[in-house]
């Protein structure tokens, strides 16, 4: 499923979360689909579970995985819901990035929220 290159600059945690992506953009993890246990892959890919959780995570906050608790980890099945939480993601980051503070950021938000409806 995922194999990672040491050769590569790539830090594992990326490779992941790149094979991961392109498994989900090419259809060949589905929506729906359940993810094997950070501990699971992390011992297969021979990692630190930290690695694995990292992936996860970043891939989580960009709306590609849906983390469930004990239930596990799984591929997000809402095109308009993943897009979303990328969008979300990438200007949290970049409300960061000016230094805004997450009330200066949330204000923002609803502002341009208001002024659509």
């Amino acid at each position: 499923m995922i194999i990672i290159d040491t050769s590569l600059a790539e830090p594992p945690y990326d490779q992941i979360k790149r094979q991961l992506s392109a498994q989900v953009a090419v259809g060949e993890l589905r929506p729906g689909d359940k993810l094997p246990t950070v501990r699971r892959l992390a011992a297969d890919l021979g990692l630190a579970p930290n690695t694995v959780a990292r992936a996860y995570r970043e891939l989580e906050a960009t709306g590609v995985l849906d983390t469930r608790g004990r239930a596990g980890t799984f591929v997000t099945g809402d095109e308009q819901s993943r897009a979303a939480r990328q969008a979300a993601a990438e200007y949290a980051q970049r409300a960061r990035d000016l230094g805004l503070s997450s009330a200066e950021a949330l204000a923002l938000v609803e502002r341009s929220l208001g002024s659509i409806s």
